[in-house]
């Protein structure tokens, strides 16, 4: 009678599979936060499926070397009077202040950035905030505020560096 061992996979073959193939280190690295995902796909659907008000900050942009100086803040959620300068694309270099701030589509209007339609009609262009650079603030009290309060913060996180 033949041995029927030679039937079942010893443990030290199984383990040494080929595919697929591992990296040297098989730790995974530990989160910073549990209750935030790495996932692409959740990621991607807690942006595009964001509120409104989450979707005001994500719809920031940088301000201007001497903004940034003078506040010592590196970007703001965009407003509508703020004035910008389109950085990135066709209408790069074009200043303009914010005419409408359209958070669901997360893009912003800018003024005399516009094309003409075939039946004469001028529509404007949509850039993303992340394209401009904010170079004149409209400040009120709670812009204000909120400019202190992140000056603040650099501040503090300046002196614990």
């Amino acid at each position: 009678a033949l041995p029927i061992s030679h039937l079942f996979r010893s443990l030290k073959g199984a383990s040494e599979s080929k595919w697929p193939p591992r990296s040297p280190d098989p730790a995974p690295a530990m989160k910073s936060k549990c209750s935030v995902s790495c996932s692409r796909r959740k990621n991607r659907k807690a942006h595009f499926t964001a509120p409104s008000h989450i979707r005001r900050k994500l719809m920031s942009a940088p301000l201007s070397k001497d903004l940034r100086t003078k506040y010592s803040v590196r970007s703001l959620p965009i407003r509508r009077d703020d004035e910008v300068m389109i950085v990135r694309g066709h209408f790069h270099d074009r200043e303009g202040k914010v005419t409408q701030v359209y958070r669901k589509k997360f893009r912003i209007h800018i003024e005399r950035v516009t094309r003409d339609k075939a039946n004469g009609q001028t529509v404007p262009i949509p850039i993303h905030p992340s394209k401009v650079v904010i170079t004149k603030l409209k400040l009120d009290k709670d812009r204000k505020a909120l400019l202190d309060r992140k000056s603040q913060a650099a501040k503090k996180g300046k002196d614990a560096a």
